[in-house]
């Protein structure tokens, strides 16, 4: 007996639509009863609507990734079927919002937080009350500043709990996701007084937290202090693609409150209309000043075994005598074509640099170092950014938009962080900053485990804090555009926007990357002086160690400078082009061997990097400073001159003109102990 054909996935999915149209017309026609409906009836209704709608947008879904391959046999006028079938969910979708609107302005009594958020384009004005005596007792230090505040500040109201949050220092309030939480005093901070249910009080951040109105439909949360003002944003479980936000890092949430101390700057720069209300202070650069756990240089270093006892991800090779290469889970290069529509600042303040802060990230904590490209771009299409522009000679690693992406993570929620940036000079105060234009979230990984294609993306950005969920860039142009589909198609080209490629290896350059550190991103453009490095760090620590016991300090001036390259992209330049420049001298029999372009390598860096680095003419390296990076530029364009005319830096070197700093014990020695990464697993 034959089997039973199955169905074809767009005749599924219609006749799931055709379902799907039969039930929300049966609870139209149930809503439409004469007569007042019951409590009961009323919230029945309003969840059915929740669960239809998702639903509704579970199909839609599937439906946007539908293509004619997926058919089993030929279907006929295939775009156009599944133009109706978009149409006729996006009806469904109307129908139920009209209905659950219509629901809720009927006084529905209290429910549980588990309904679904409908968000409204309309935005609706919270109700003000009083605020409570209660409070102001354990806050005595924000008593004077609490007088000051307007009364819609200090009113009190309901808000719902988007997510678990423990308390980080004392005063602060615990509570879980979907706890009832009564707002006491809005802090300016970002840090309100509230209280629980059982009468506990404390701070929470504002951005866990939306409105709870006492029909129980959850809303927006809004500051509404202005028309126009820049709106409370919401932090939620999910990030754009999925990934659920866990318990976050102390280093993480540091960041995440410093970049809430700063807001007070941020709310004055909008309410100027200087930067739009989806700006915030850079949450990438802030882990960035932390300190050394997500630059390159850390993870550049290699990384103990669970019991430190030996290295986990540099081991010796003893047929090939060298390092073993070092298979990954991920490992492709990512191309940064341009960035669209990114929005302009105004006047008043100047702009100073224009880049890309990417790193991987599984929708809670950054995986890997965080790693910087800088965009160019031109006056006549400001609101564009490119990379990797055309120049003479070797093109600026800082420019470079080809990165290698390299990870070993398991997460499933694996992806690229991007964060869209730009460092910036107020003109009237002289002050200083990084602001977030935007940022998106591209997983890796589908579903079922399986690895995104390698293709071009066109990523649209999200305004806010990767924590937070549903800001806009710039609210002047709506992603929600209503009206024909050509108005929406017009509304959707203005949005701001990232374009990626994603590409695989060859055999080549998957082999030559597999010698880097399981998890860790850089240009192409210096891999491999990386390997390099990461050869000689295995020789020295693996082969010529007369006893791997012991932890003495290294005598090796390379392995102890070679990490502040990382951070000083304009000498990793210098030695680039030094680089090149003695490979073309060598002959095709030298550069296969191995151990002889280590040792021309090494005498190449002790030559021109060495001596730079501990120079007086060399300006400290500063991000974003035009005039200091002119001055190093020259100082390093100099000094390589003269090493080539005099063939060598000994003259500069015993030159009275050049002075050098006092000398330190760590530019000679390597401390591996102090250096390495150590396994949290």
């Amino acid at each position: 007996m034959l089997s039973r054909r199955a169905r074809d996935p767009m005749q599924v999915l219609r006749r799931r639509d055709r379902e799907l149209k039969l039930q929300v017309d049966s609870l139209v026609a149930e809503s439409q009863l004469k007569g007042a409906l019951e409590p009961s009836k009323r919230k029945d209704i309003y969840q059915r609507c929740i669960q239809l709608k998702q639903a509704v947008d579970e199909n839609k879904t599937v439906l946007q990734k539908l293509n004619k391959a997926d058919e089993a046999v030929p279907v006929g006028n295939y775009e156009k079927r599944k133009e109706e079938e978009l149409s006729l969910l996006e009806k469904l979708t109307c129908q139920l919002q009209e209905l659950a609107v219509g629901i809720s302005q009927e006084n529905v009594p209290e429910t549980d937080a588990c309904s679904e958020k409908e968000e409204d384009d309309d935005s609706t004005e919270e109700d003000e009350e009083e605020s409570e005596e209660s409070g102001r007792e354990e806050e005595e230090s924000e008593k004077e500043k609490q007088e000051q505040e307007s009364p819609r500040q200090s009113t009190g109201s309901d808000y719902i709990a988007l997510g678990d949050f423990a308390a980080q220092q004392a005063g602060d309030l615990t509570f879980k996701k979907g706890d009832i939480l009564h707002v006491i005093e809005k802090k300016p901070d970002g840090w309100w007084m509230a209280k629980d249910a059982d009468g506990n009080k404390g701070l929470i951040p504002r951005t866990y937290l939306e409105s709870y109105n006492k029909e129980g439909i959850r809303e927006s949360s809004e500051e509404g202090s202005k028309e126009g003002s820049e709106e409370d944003v919401e932090v939620v479980d999910e990030t754009a693609d999925g990934a659920e936000v866990k318990q976050r890092t102390d280093s993480h949430w540091s960041a995440v409150r410093k970049a809430i101390s700063e807001i007070n700057t941020i709310d004055v720069l909008t309410t100027m209309g200087t930067i739009p209300a989806g700006f915030r202070p850079s949450t990438l650069a802030q882990l960035l000043e932390e300190g050394n756990q997500f630059r390159e240089s850390y993870f550049l270093q290699p990384e103990l075994t669970t019991s430190q006892l030996a290295f986990r991800d540099l081991m010796w090779d003893a047929k090939a005598g060298t390092i073993k290469s070092r298979p990954s889970r991920v490992s492709l290069i990512l191309t940064l074509w341009s960035c669209k529509m990114i929005p302009l600042p105004g006047t008043s303040i100047q702009v100073l640099s224009r880049h890309v802060r990417l790193c991987l990230f599984d929708g809670s904590k950054v995986l890997s170092n965080i790693h910087t490209v800088r965009a160019t771009w031109q006056p006549k299409k400001p609101k564009t950014w490119s990379f990797s522009p055309q120049v003479t000679g070797i093109l600026p690693c800082v420019l470079d938009g080809d990165c290698f992406i390299r990870s070993n993570s398991s997460s499933p929620d694996l992806g690229i962080l991007f964060e869209l940036g730009i460092s910036y000079i107020r003109n009237s105060t002289g002050e200083r900053g990084e602001l977030s234009c935007g940022w998106v979230f591209l997983k890796l990984f589908d579903g079922s485990g399986v690895p995104v294609p390698t293709k071009t993306y066109e990523l649209f950005l999200n305004g806010g804090t990767p924590y937070e969920k549903g800001v806009e860039v710039d609210p002047s142009v709506s992603r929600r555009a209503q009206g024909s589909m050509f108005h929406q198609m017009i509304s959707m080209r203005r949005q701001p926007q990232l374009l990626v490629k994603l590409r695989s290896l060859n055999r080549r350059s998957r082999a030559m990357l597999s010698l880097l550190p399981e998890t860790l991103i850089g240009n192409m453009c210096s891999s491999h002086l990386l390997i390099f490095y990461r050869q000689i760090l295995g020789d020295v620590l693996l082969r010529d160690r007369m006893n791997l016991q012991s932890a003495d300090l290294i005598s090796h001036p390379l392995l102890a400078t070679f990490p502040k390259l990382m951070e000083q992209p304009d000498l990793m330049d210098a030695l680039r082009s030094s680089w090149a420049e003695k490979e073309s001298t060598l002959k095709r029999s030298e550069k296969r061997d191995k151990e002889f372009l280590k040792a021309k390598f090494l005498l190449v860096y002790h030559d021109c990097v060495l001596p730079l680095l501990h120079s007086t003419l060399l300006p400290p390296f500063k991000w974003a400073e035009e005039e200091t990076e002119a001055a190093r530029w020259k100082a390093i364009a100099d000094f390589l001159k003269q090493n080539q005319e005099n063939e060598g830096s000994l003259k500069a070197l015993l030159s009275p003109d050049g002075v050098h700093e006092p000398f330190d014990l760590s530019e000679q020695t390597y401390d591996f102990l102090g250096e390495i990464r150590k396994n949290t697993a």
